[in-house]
């Protein structure tokens, strides 16, 4: 009888890398790249079920690049802050009005 698995060496390749957490920025720089790529697609397919595929890959990566970079609007960093609330024009007003 064939065997027709294989079967794999107790070596692992993956490295730490890949199990580190990805960040929002990271993941909106992901979602952007795979929507270039998916348009690409789109504008090559030839068959109409490959252009289906294609059309739903895109609706659903516009959809969850929308979700992160509100996600990273909605997010407070603590450097604008900073800038907020040592802001030459917040001075100005402060020394002006009291």
């Amino acid at each position: 009888m064939k065997m027709y698995f294989s079967q794999r060496n107790g070596t692992d390749n993956s490295t730490e890398e890949d199990y580190a957490p990805v960040t929002l920025k990271e993941s909106i720089e992901k979602t952007r790249q795979a929507l270039n790529d998916a348009y690409a697609g789109f504008d090559n397919a030839l068959e109409i079920d490959l252009i289906d595929s294609y059309i739903y890959e895109i609706n659903s990566l516009q959809k969850r690049y929308k979700h992160l970079t509100d996600l990273a609007a909605a997010q407070s960093f603590p450097e604008e802050n900073n800038l907020r609330k040592y802001s030459p024009v917040r001075a100005l007003v402060s020394h002006v009005l009291g």
